[in-house]
């Protein structure tokens, strides 16, 4: 079962004020939470594994419940004419077929169903595995998939799901494998761990790839009507500079989600006054350098045009 936001049982309804959105003509409007749910795993019932909240139509959202998981990932799932794209796949104990099933249901989607991914990270691809199982398309979370499947050259590419192009941008830094998605119906820029409100991890090895992905998002969204950017997790509270500790579940006080354009400008003004990796806290989000290594190397399939292969 699936509670919407409105029937969740551990919140008010007068805690989740709906905001219109309001933006230029020729962007299809949606709604988003002011607040989401805090989830209390005293209460009985448990909250839902998945909390579901459309943004619109055509745009759905899905937090997995921080009582299976305390990373609490969201996950978008975008709806166009022919197909339908889910960005990301959730983390541990999520059982996401079910929450996907419900929605594609509701709508009598008889299209395809797309898996995608923000970045490879277990918290954001723990179900591929049963998503497969179900019948979808599941595009790997590497570099060399993620160039295939979007024809990404010189860092960009692009999918349309049918009436509904999505920009397709490589931001290797926090991941190697990150992507970011940008939305063209609702000027949405999703962007998975590399923005959010929160603790931006970035392995230091990899810090001169965080800050030309960063720099690279600032040139893409230049002159783009950006209403949004949704990340995959909050970790901020409301107050300024104050994030919850890591593995906190219960948030009464938590950030919204949404940021807007002027996250971008401002993580890149912090980086430009750095030498190298160095932990920088701002309002509403923190640069957060760590020692874990990874593999840095930028493929060449990110710089050359992808060969069609069979994923």
């Amino acid at each position: 079962m699936i509670w919407p936001l409105s029937l969740l049982p551990f919140f008010a309804p007068s805690q989740l004020p709906i905001l219109p959105v309001s933006i230029k003509a020729g962007i299809e409007t949606g709604v988003l939470p002011q607040q989401w749910p805090a989830y209390d795993c005293s209460a009985d019932p448990l909250p839902a594994p998945w909390l579901v909240h459309a943004y619109n139509d055509d745009l759905t959202i899905l937090r997995q419940s921080g009582c299976t998981d305390y990373e609490k990932p969201f996950l978008y799932l975008l709806f166009g004419s022919e197909k339908a794209l889910l960005l990301d796949s959730g983390s541990r104990n999520g059982g996401v077929v079910p929450a996907v099933k419900d929605v594609l249901d509701a709508r009598e989607w008889a299209g395809e169903v797309v898996v995608v991914h923000t970045h490879g990270h277990w918290d954001h691809v723990w179900g591929d595995g049963e998503l497969k199982e179900a019948g979808y398309t599941v595009i790997p979370a590497t570099v060399d998939a993620n160039a295939a499947y979007f024809n990404i050259s010189d860092y960009f590419g692009a999918v349309d799901l049918g009436d509904r192009p999505i920009d397709v941008i490589a931001i290797p830094g926090h991941e190697e494998a990150s992507l970011a998605f940008y939305d063209h119906r609702t000027g949405i820029l999703f962007s998975g761990d590399s923005v959010y409100p929160g603790r931006l991890y970035v392995p230091q090895p990899a810090w001169a790839d965080f800050v030309a992905s960063n720099t690279r998002l600032v040139e893409y969204t230049k002159g783009k009507r950006v209403t949004h950017i949704l990340g995959a997790h909050i970790e901020q509270s409301r107050t300024p500079y104050v994030d919850y500790p890591v593995e906190t579940v219960y948030q009464p006080e938590e950030h919204e989600l949404e940021l807007g354009r002027a996250a971008l400008l401002e993580i890149q003004d912090a980086l430009e006054g750095l030498e190298g990796p160095e932990r920088v806290y701002m309002r509403e989000y923190t640069i957060w350098p760590v020692e874990r290594g990874v593999n840095v190397s930028v493929s060449d399939a990110l710089r050359t045009p992808a060969v069609e292969e069979d994923l």
